[in-house]
């Protein structure tokens, strides 16, 4: 990709030059995507992705043996990192854990150059760590049933409507992986626990909407093959995948903001995007043009709350007719 310059195994990212060891490592052994290639794909998506990242936490997903050895899925910042990489301390049950905090280009780019193949970020940010600025609705593709992704589709669908009521915006992910994430920003008012709570309570709504094709059972030998409505994310100290960043897996996927119209594009897959095609989608951020301002939940609840109710009394009208 153009715009890095290279000097043997060094990359200037902003204001760094950044090492890189072993650069013609391979870490995807069936596509030939190396280490370099992997450096080239966030330095290049940097300008989207770093304030995706900006102040939060992060999870390192690396893998020094390339994607077919064994991960390491790495919280603390190893003290060999360069003291420009920024740190947050963060509690943990019994402890604390010293994250790294992805603020600049030359962060993500180094990241890289340790194998971190996917950094997974904190949906919330490192000054207010109980406060979350993101909810996620985590849609995959339900376990035997043949529609696949076509229920994930149309359950995106389902959740942005539901957000619409309730006056909030939904921005919707190409996780890579195997669905679709939904994405509402927060104003960081509402603590984790309320904000899982809204969560649940709104993936319920939806579940008695549609009780044939969505469940919120955690047993996954009682969704009967409809699609889960996951929202365990939505709690202290868990991660979601970053926008923009590659997955460890065959072909090597990138998790793709889209536009809501692209539900609609029967070519759309959670693997559309990889990091031999993705720079086709540099040349227009779909999330430039979105209501991205981080919304308070206080009037969104009393709308779910009225919905519920609505939605109740009429179960219990027909339950009596």
């Amino acid at each position: 990709m153009s715009g890095i310059r290279t000097d043997a195994r060094k990359v200037r990212a902003g204001r760094h030059t950044v090492e890189i060891s072993r650069p013609e490592k391979v870490l995807f052994p069936d596509d030939g995507i190396t280490k370099s290639d992997l450096v080239d794909h966030y330095h290049a998506v940097s300008r989207l992705m770093v304030p995706q990242l900006r102040d939060r936490p992060l999870m390192m997903e690396r893998h020094p043996d390339g994607i077919g050895g064994k991960p390491l899925m790495q919280k603390n910042a190893p003290d060999y990192f360069p003291d420009w990489v920024r740190r947050a301390v963060l509690p943990k049950e019994g402890g604390k854990v010293t994250h790294p905090v992805c603020d600049d280009t030359a962060t993500l780019v180094y990241l890289a150059g340790q194998a971190c193949v996917t950094p997974h970020r904190w949906l919330s940010r490192a000054d207010r760590p109980d406060h979350p600025d993101r909810l996620v609705f985590d849609l995959d593709p339900p376990d035997g049933n043949s529609s696949g992704f076509e229920e994930v589709r149309w359950t995106a669908r389902q959740v942005c409507g539901l957000l619409g009521e309730l006056g909030l915006p939904g921005l919707l992910m190409t996780t890579g992986s195997r669905g679709l994430h939904v994405i509402v920003p927060l104003d960081r008012r509402a603590d984790f626990d309320t904000v899982r709570a809204f969560a649940r309570d709104a993936a319920d709504l939806l579940a008695a909407r549609h009780p044939d094709r969505l469940t919120t059972e955690m047993r996954k030998d009682q969704r009967g093959g409809r699609l889960y409505l996951d929202t365990q994310r939505n709690a202290y100290a868990q991660t979601a995948v970053t926008p923009y960043a590659v997955r460890a897996r065959p072909g090597a996927p990138v998790a793709a903001p889209i536009d809501a119209t692209e539900l609609d594009d029967p070519a759309l897959a959670p693997d559309r995007w990889t990091l031999g095609t993705f720079e086709e989608r540099l040349t227009d951020d779909p999330w430039a043009h979105a209501d991205t301002r981080g919304r308070s939940l206080r009037t969104a609840r009393r709308r779910l709350e009225r919905l519920t109710e609505s939605a109740d009394g009429q179960a219990s009208a027909g339950v009596s007719g």
